[in-house]
């Protein structure tokens, strides 16, 4: 069975290699295809050159102005901010429109006007908003990232590259307003109706974002995000020509032998010593499944968390500790683990030190 079992694994490994060749036939001028679960890089190509990244830039913009603003907030478009170089939401001066609404113009519609706004609510001038999307980049360690302004017009001194893009890109998705927004497909907001320009949210199954961009010196520039079965990947790629087929090109080598598979099955994960002698039964109330490719099967590791001695007093079903799930020392799941027997209250009670020592030596 074992013998079987390794055989598959360098069948799938061969048939993995060939699709990743394959996919190294790519337009873009670099790409990245990262695992949001482990942080690993599952493809790139110069992921790491700085490039102009056009209107991806509108990714920090969404960051910085979600954690900078109430959402809900209305703020009246002032004159300066309309009319803004190249696309746009078509903002008028003198309406009134949420910040939320200025979201979704920028992410779906990519407003460059939208973008203006959002940076000049902060304090009046879009530099000192360009100056929170540099802190912002230099919290998240994007070493290779620079912004000179909100909308992600060409600057010699604005860019960014494949690598730091997919990390801000996995940062922004854990905002749940910004997630929204970007897995939006049409919806209609500030009066405006609005399609989200990313094609492929309406041609890969789990597509739930990013962005889009495009200026002439920076060429096709596209942030795109995947999620199935609870495992999500977000490729990027710079100066594309084809950058939609790029990308189901990645995510196909990316989810190629990525399913849900059994890790432990319910019933009994354990035993934990009694103080007065013998062993308890330790159990958990449901598989835990998760979504992996075989080679990542043999890279979990499991472990069990509870007192290395229980002194009685408990009930079958009362919770004794957790099991751990990690894939690459990334927790993927938790489970709390339960007393599958009663215990009787113990006569022999723990003194002060026997509470210490067991605290320090969990299982």
């Amino acid at each position: 069975m074992i013998i079987l079992r390794k055989i598959v694994c360098i069948i799938g490994c061969i048939l993995l290699a060939c699709i990743n060749s394959h996919a190294l036939d790519l337009s873009a001028k670099s790409a990245i295809l990262f695992d949001c679960t482990t942080g690993n890089v599952v493809y790139e190509k110069n992921a790491d050159e700085r490039s102009l990244i056009a209107s991806t830039t509108k990714i920090m913009t969404a960051v910085v102005a979600a954690e900078n603003y109430d959402i809900n907030q209305t703020v009246q478009i002032l004159p300066e901010w309309c009319g803004a170089e190249g696309s746009s939401m078509y903002l008028a001066a003198g309406e009134s429109v949420t910040v939320k609404e200025l979201l979704y113009g920028l992410m779906l519609m990519s407003g460059n006007d939208a973008a203006q706004a959002l940076s000049c609510i902060y304090s009046g001038k879009s530099a000192d908003f360009v100056e929170l999307m540099n802190n912002k980049a230099l919290e998240l360690g994007l070493s290779d990232t620079r912004f000179s302004n909100p909308s992600g017009l060409d600057e010699d001194d604005h860019y960014s590259t494949a690598k730091d893009l997919a990390m801000l890109a996995g940062y922004a998705l854990r905002n749940d307003t910004i997630a929204a927004v970007c897995a939006t497909k049409q919806t209609e907001a500030a009066g405006r109706f609005m399609s989200n320009h990313n094609k492929l949210l309406f041609t890969i199954p789990g597509a739930c974002g990013v962005k889009t961009g495009y200026t002439d010196e920076a060429g096709r520039c596209l942030v795109s995000a995947v999620e199935r079965n609870g495992r999500m990947l977000i490729a990027v790629t710079l100066n594309a020509p084809d950058d939609w087929n790029d990308h189901e090109k990645l995510y196909d080598m990316g989810f190629y032998d990525m399913r849900v598979r059994d890790i432990i099955k319910a019933g009994t994960v354990g035993y934990a010593n009694i103080a007065s002698g013998g062993q308890v039964k330790l159990h958990i109330a449901e598989d835990i499944k998760y979504c992996l490719t075989a080679a990542e099967i043999d890279r979990i590791d499991v472990s069990l968390k509870g007192d290395r001695i229980v002194y009685g007093g408990h009930n079958a079903g009362d919770k004794y500790g957790d099991i751990t799930v990690t894939l690459d020392g990334t927790v993927i799941c938790q489970k709390a683990v339960y007393y599958s027997e009663d215990i009787e209250e113990c006569s022999v009670k723990p003194t002060f030190w026997d509470r210490i020592k067991d605290f320090f030596t969990l299982r």
